[in-house]
């Protein structure tokens, strides 16, 4: 019978981290977000134990910082525990958040379940089913905050070396049909933070590589033949780290390909709206779109709640009334007073006043030119980011990445902005 294997893959937990970058938070929201983290690491033990897996993983930045509250190791070490008592080992490596040096003066000593691989070195452990050697685990964690730049973080960890450091102590190592590698590692995303050619992991030996570090779920060469993986972070922190966040359950089987289901595990999703206004009347009407899209938007995220910064846009005769602070003002407290699990942290207005633009052309003046030579240069994508590169490097900036998959929007905004300069010049 072909053997099966399960079992959870996080990353990044980074307990007792801080939320960043927020702003016109309410107390009692900024209170919720602080509880968040914990509560999202509670929900990767519980979907342990609702699964019943063999093992867990986690791939680094277990704490965001080097020198973990008390508290924090309290939370972390109860969540084993409970693993611990169902009889479920987990498997550890440290980050550049919180380097192996840091676990030299633990406040515990990590329960007979949980084994944290080295950081100076690689290291191999043995996941055994009914006395039978089931899958060899290698890794190895961040020794220090930094890793040098010409040491490869993954040299030796592979299934060859797994075997031979295991197979005094356990002789039948070399019969487990599962491989698996756990590293921190920019991989080819980052290049700074102990980066590794994937080519390296693909040589290794290994079935399956759980990885942190890149706060995204990315697998590769794609999720339908998920090989070397990252979960992602738990929750996120900050408006940066948008979208439904959590961890993964992988399971590998004899003779076929690998499998990965998403496990949801953030209870607060940030969320950056954009609301097409365009079809509304008044302003009764923005605000229940507005409300409408949240809820259609945190049923996608999967999460109880939401912190969310909403851009209104769209051609409008509202324009003018959206563009008062007053009414941006009311429209977000309404929106915050409505529902309790959704906070908007801002609301912008992005909208411009509806405007007849073959009338224009029709005219003949500069803003006919203006549309004439927009719309040919809206024609060569390649041309426009190309003189967005330039701009940029003369200014000694490097162009943001984004930026290239969305030139069209960028140059129909700056059309607008144009035009709407030009208007307001008409009225003066």
């Amino acid at each position: 019978m072909a053997k099966r294997l399960t079992f959870i893959h996080a990353a990044d937990l980074h307990l007792g981290a801080p939320f960043r970058g927020l702003r016109a938070l309410s107390d009692a929201w900024a209170n919720r977000l602080l509880s968040a983290i914990g509560e999202a690491y509670d929900r990767v033990i519980d979907a342990a134990l609702a699964r019943e897996v063999d093992f867990v993983v986690i791939a680094g930045d277990i704490f965001d910082s080097a020198r973990p509250s008390y508290g924090d190791y309290q939370h972390f070490f109860r969540g084993l525990e409970r693993l611990e008592a169902a009889g479920i080992p987990a498997y550890l490596v440290t980050g550049n958040h919180d380097p192996y040096t840091s676990w030299q003066h633990d406040f515990f000593s990590l329960p007979p379940n949980a084994r944290m691989l080295p950081g100076n070195r690689p290291g191999f452990a043995l996941y055994e089913r009914d006395g039978e050697p089931l899958c060899l685990v290698g890794g190895r964690g961040y020794y220090n905050q930094t890793w040098p730049a010409d040491e490869c973080i993954a040299e030796g960890v592979t299934r060859a070396a797994a075997v031979s450091a295991l197979t005094q102590d356990h002789p039948h190592a070399d019969e487990a049909p599962f491989g698996v590698g756990v590293l921190h590692t920019g991989l080819n995303l980052d290049p700074v933070k102990a980066p590794v050619d994937p080519a390296v992991l693909l040589r290794a030996g290994m079935d399956y590589w759980a990885l942190g570090h890149i706060h995204m779920k990315y697998a590769y060469p794609s999720m339908e033949d998920p090989q070397l993986v990252f979960s992602g972070c738990i929750q996120g922190r900050d408006i940066k780290e948008t979208g439904e966040r959590g961890a993964l359950l992988v399971t590998l089987a004899e003779g076929e390909p690998n499998e990965v289901e998403f496990i949801p595990t953030a209870s607060v999703v940030w969320q950056r709206m954009r609301v097409d206004v365009s079809d509304c009347g008044n302003l009764p009407d923005v605000s229940d779109k507005i409300m409408r899209e949240l809820f259609r938007v945190n049923g996608k995220a999967q999460c109880e709640e939401m912190v969310v910064r909403i851009a209104l846009e769209g051609a409008t005769p509202l324009h003018p009334l959206l563009e008062r602070p007053d009414v941006v003002f009311e429209l977000r407290r309404h929106v915050n007073d409505s529902y309790s699990e959704f906070f908007c942290d801002a609301l912008v207005d992005a909208t411009v006043m509806p405007r007849d633009k073959e009338a224009l052309r029709a005219e003949g003046l500069f803003p006919a030119v203006l549309l004439q030579v927009a719309e040919a240069q809206r024609g060569d994508a390649d041309e426009q980011v190309g003189f967005l590169q330039d701009e940029f490097l003369t200014r000694g900036v490097p162009l943001p990445s984004g930026c290239s998959r969305i030139v069209g929007q960028l140059a129909e905004e700056a059309e607008n902005l144009v035009l709407d300069l030009l208007s307001q010049g008409d009225d003066r």
